[in-house]
Order: structure tokens, then C-alpha cells, then sequence
């Protein structure tokens, strides 16, 4: 009997983003449980989906029995757990690292200062508001972006994508973060080398399918 996999889910989630990428590029069936962010005070604030989280964050995946939260744990779980699936990692130890240290790039310098929580405390802590909020967001993707191309651009490993011609686990983390840059009208036209590898995924139905705009829970009008 095959194994029941389920991901919570928010379709415009960055983490769920990159682990949807994940599972689609390895080939995996998957269902989506949604967990919507915002509507009644946020349900992953609530109790049933605590208790499967306690942190209170998107997203976590149920792997039969296994529950695995954080997208990176989750990600390398299943480079690990399946092995006999597309490859995310490399197996040259330089490429491997190259290609992790891209997506740490994004999961930990870049991502968790725009995550919704932290724009929430700048709006109910500190005042902020909309506009602030789209500058604040717009700056660390910026810096983020300035170094990402940077080391893209000049350490002549990157090809069609991130490492070389194959879609990597520093492709899935990227992906998500130039949704987010083109949702805070961040320009990409500093970033040839980032919007290049975003042009190559695009045109991979794995890139496609896990899109927010493809997601069930995605409202009809953005």
C-alpha cells in the first residue's frame, strides 16, 4: 500500500513553496492540507494544528507515521528517505555545499525577515504601516538579491539553474523568493543571472505546479 504523505499547506507560504517545488521535482504524491494564515486569527495558531506544530508555522509534512516540520529538515529528509528519487543535492561534497549554502542564502538571511509574523509585529507593535511594512520587505530582498547574483554570476557553476543544468534544492528556496520580490515590486533587472534561473524554472512543470497561484486554497483574484 503506498505511503499517505500530506503537506500543510498555504498557497503563498515561501516555506510550503519550496518543499511543494521539492516533492513535485522527486516525483512524489503528496496531498495539501490547508492552513490558512490569516482568516480567524491565523489557524495555525489553533489548537489542533498546534499540536501538530508547536512553533505555529507552515509548513509540516506527514510522511505516514513521521511528522517533519522546518522546510529545510523536510526537504533533506526526502533527499535522504528517498533515495531512488531526482537527486536535490549533489554528490561532489564543493557542489553540495555551493548548492546549500544558496539556499541558506534565502531560508535564513532573506526569508525570515519578511515572514508574515515579523510584518505583523512591525504593524502591531511598532506602527508600521502598509507602506512601511513593503519597504522594510523590499530592502532585505534587495541586499539578499545583491549577494545571490553576485555569487551566481561569478563562480561560473551556475548554468540553466543554480548549479549547473539541473534543478537543486538552492532552485526551490530561490524560486519562492523572487515570487516575493515581484509581489513587493522589487526589480529584477539588476539580477539577470537570478532572473534567467527564474525563466528556466518557469518552464518546468514541476516549478508550475507548485506555484501559489495552482494551489487550491489560492483565492481567485491575488
Amino acid at each position: 500500500m503506498p505511503n499517505v504523505r500530506t503537506l500543510y499547506s498555504y498557497w503563498r507560504s515561501s516555506a510550503a513553496y519550496r518543499v511543494r517545488i521539492a516533492l513535485n521535482l522527486k516525483g512524489m504524491d503528496y496531498a495539501i492540507a490547508p492552513v490558512h494564515l490569516v482568516r480567524d486569527g491565523g489557524e495555525q495558531h489553533h489548537e489542533d494544528y498546534r499540536k501538530l506544530n508547536p512553533q505555529q508555522l507552515i509548513p509540516v509534512l506527514v510522511d505516514g507515521s513521521h511528522v517533519l516540520r522546518e522546510s529545510m529538515a523536510i526537504i533533506e529528509y526526502l533527499e535522504e528517505a528517498y533515495p531512488e528519487t531526482s537527486r536535490l543535492l549533489p554528490r561532489a561534497a564543493l557542489a553540495c555545499a555551493r548548492v546549500r549554502g544558496l539556499a541558506q542564502m534565502i531560508v535564513c538571511d532573506i526569508h525570515p525577515l519578511g515572514n508574515l509574523r515579523v510584518l505583523q509585529y512591525l504593524q502591531r507593535e511598532l506602527g508600521a504601516d502598509d507602506a512601511q511594512k513593503t519597504a522594510w520587505s523590499r530592502h532585505w530582498i534587495k541586499i539578499g538579491f545583491d549577494a545571490i547574483e553576485a555569487v551566481l554570476a561569478s563562480g561560473g557553476h551556475a548554468g540553466k539553474f543554480c548549479e549547473g543544468d539541473t534543478p537543486t534544492l538552492a532552485d526551490c528556496c530561490l524560486i519562492p523568493q523572487v515570487y516575493n520580490a515581484r509581489r513587493f515590486e522589487v526589480s529584477l533587472a539588476p539580477y539577470p543571472t537570478i532572473a534567467a534561473i527564474d525563466a528556466a524554472c518557469a518552464k518546468l512543470d514541476a516549478f508550475k505546479r507548485a506555484t501559489p497561484e495552482a494551489q487550491a486554497d489560492a483565492p481567485t483574484a491575488v
